[in-house]
């Protein structure tokens, strides 16, 4: 959200080509960056970095290789193009040292640099820029100067030429901005400046307080959305989330850890994710998913997964981003930084991001349970949880969360979603065996490594220290339990913790290509193996990804048919599978196994005993 420091309602000249490269500016203490987006049709930002006072000896220039909260190697600087260097109106020699970084050579006097940077990535984690809007994260298109990044940053932003109603939303500290936000903005250091992602376009505007704090949601592309959102209805669903979440970590005096927070918003034909960041957040989101005028007073599905996706990224304000595991303490931009630790991070959030709907009253209970039925389906239907802990699914997910295969599902597990399930385990141990609640933990968590005034602040979540910290909120030591099912693979005791809790587990019927082992494309009409599940049907069979299956048993394949066949057949029967491999016909072969169990469906239980009615009732408000 942007609350300019001074606004000027007189517009700024807009220049419609970047001025000479000679040109200069005041000099100030840290480095000044000016950007510009003229070339919109071409996906070219342009940025000028002055440097008052470069490196005697050449000035360093870096680029990060990764976003927080993304942990994923994605070499932001293969898009950055011609950079060029300037000193007092003459060229200053750049050499490309490595993949993201530069060496100006050694010059006397204020040093000018100058860049393009291609943005057509439509996600959360880079840059874009079109003729309809501009968004950017910093850590991908400003260069850092090295031996520079403690000192302040100013960004001065220009308004583009041919866009006069385009404006700009940001956290990011205003100092001298007019009144559609485009000019100065400053930040404390180069790591506060990158922690800041800008939208600008046509927006559409909607803003609340949370316990006295300023909100403000950001949505992009108001020239053709303006009337078909109920933007009353968001912000006052977006007001329960936040209130609900600041009250969560501060219950006696509850008050958000930022000035100011903004949720930036990019609507789009199909699309969902998020990232966070210490007072912002960006979103990408279906638009069919945000509320319509006309709707009924029922939310519906995708809308509720809307609020869910805000919910998540609005924790990850405190669980992330304030308290941070010691391995990301600080981040190391231009590396890896792995830990064991995502389970908390991102799993604890998940778990959080649809209870606190519940808690908001957003959804009914039923709902709530749903939401949690698909997480635990979505695991049971992994059979890589036999092969990977929650602990080596967090160290390794910077080789394998974000690049998945086709073997994705039989070795490895997503520590959001069985992380989120620990984080109910937990939770119900905690409400059955003790007064806690994982509320305590997360409080101490806040209070210990999270607070401004937090003692380990500085220091971070050390890798072991989860079970201490629950022993020292709860008096509960559950080493054991951690050891099984957070560093081992033992399965979650859900359902007994459920029954426990007033909730009833049943089982729909089973699904064929489940119970088969398969997960099928359509290819022009024919079946097209894209995985095949450990120890099912079938892998005995001998199918494997990419075979295009013809015909099984005679009859011409289709999923249809396949679930058609599988209702009819028994245990031990044989099928016959036709397929094509590599433009080659293939007879494979294997009996069928006993049917698989169907998917997991969550209720209230219609007559729980008391102590199940009372656990019930304290977590969910049934």
């Amino acid at each position: 959200m942007t609350i300019p420091a001074r606004a000027h309602n007189k517009a700024r000249d807009a220049r419609s080509s970047r001025p000479p490269l000679s040109s200069s500016r005041p000099q100030r203490a840290g480095p000044a960056y000016t950007i510009r987006m003229d070339a919109q049709h071409a996906h070219l930002f342009a940025v000028d970095l002055e440097l008052a006072d470069p490196d005697p000896d050449g000035q360093m220039l870096w680029l990060p290789v990764w976003i927080a909260g993304s942990y994923l190697v994605r070499e932001f600087a293969r898009h950055v193009l011609r950079v060029e260097a300037m000193c007092k109106g003459r060229p200053v020699a750049l050499r490309k040292l490595s993949k993201n970084r530069w060496r100006a050579a050694p010059c006397k006097g204020a040093l000018l640099l100058r860049w393009t940077v291609y943005a057509r990535d439509a996600s959360v984690r880079t840059a874009f820029l079109d003729a309809s809007r501009a968004f950017f994260n910093p850590s991908s298109v400003l260069l850092a100067a090295a031996g520079h990044e403690h000192l302040p940053h100013t960004l001065r932003v220009e308004p583009p030429a041919q866009q006069p109603d385009w404006s700009v939303a940001t956290a990011l500290a205003a100092v001298d901005v007019d009144a559609r936000g485009f000019g100065l903005y400053q930040a404390d250091n180069y790591n506060e400046l990158i922690d800041h992602p800008f939208e600008i376009g046509r927006l559409l505007r909607l803003r609340f307080r949370a316990h006295g704090t300023p909100h403000e949601m950001v949505i992009a592309h108001a020239d053709r959305l303006h009337d078909q959102i109920d933007t009353r209805r968001l912000a006052a669903d977006l007001r329960r989330i936040c209130e609900t979440e600041i009250a969560l970590f501060e219950p006696e005096r509850p008050r958000a850890p930022f000035a100011r927070y903004s949720f930036l918003v990019a609507p789009s034909a199909s699309g969902y994710g998020g990232l966070e960041h210490a007072s912002s957040t960006a979103l990408i989101c279906s638009e069919s998913d945000l509320p319509h005028p006309s709707e009924s007073a029922q939310r519906s599905a995708g809308y509720r997964q809307f609020l869910g996706l805000c919910s998540h990224e609005y924790f990850h304000a405190w669980n992330v981003k304030r308290i941070r595991p010691q391995a990301l303490t600080p981040y190391d931009l231009e590396r890896e930084n792995t830990t064991g630790l995502l389970w908390l991070f991102e799993g604890f959030t998940s778990y959080y991001d649809d209870l606190v709907l519940r808690r908001a009253d957003l959804i009914t209970p039923q709902q709530y349970l749903d939401l949690l039925s698909r997480a635990i389906n979505a695991v049971q239907g992994t059979p890589g949880r036999r092969v990977q802990s929650l602990t080596e699914a967090s160290f390794d997910a910077w080789i394998k969360f974000y690049r998945p295969d086709e073997n994705t599902p039989n070795s490895s597990v997503s520590y959001y979603v069985l992380g989120s399930l620990f984080a109910l385990a937990l939770d119900l141990t905690l409400r059955t065996r003790s007064r806690c609640t994982l509320d305590d933990v997360m409080r101490l968590l806040w209070r210990r490594y999270g607070h401004p005034q937090a003692p380990l602040s500085q220091q971070g979540v050390p890798e072991d220290a989860l079970p201490a910290l629950v022993h020292e909120a709860t008096g509960l030591d559950l080493r054991t339990f951690f050891a099984r099912h957070v560093d081992g693979v033992h399965e979650l005791p859900l359902e007994r913790l459920l029954a426990a809790a007033g909730v009833r587990w049943t089982h729909a019927e089973p699904d064929a290509l489940s119970s088969l082992g398969l997960r099928l494309d359509d290819a022009q009409g024919w079946p097209k193996v894209r995985q095949v599940l450990t120890d099912s049907w079938a892998q005995q069979a001998g199918l494997a990804p990419e075979d295009i299956v013809l015909a099984v048993n005679g009859q011409r394949a289709s999923p249809e048919t396949l679930k058609r066949m599988h209702a009819r057949a028994r245990q031990g029967n044989v099928w016959k599978v036709h397929a094509m491999r590599d433009a080659r016909l293939v007879e494979l072969e294997a009996p069928l196994p006993a049917p698989a169990r169907g998917a997991v469906q969550l209720g209230l239980a219609d007559k729980p005993s008391a102590a199940a009615r009372r656990l019930r009732r304290t977590w969910l408000g049934a």
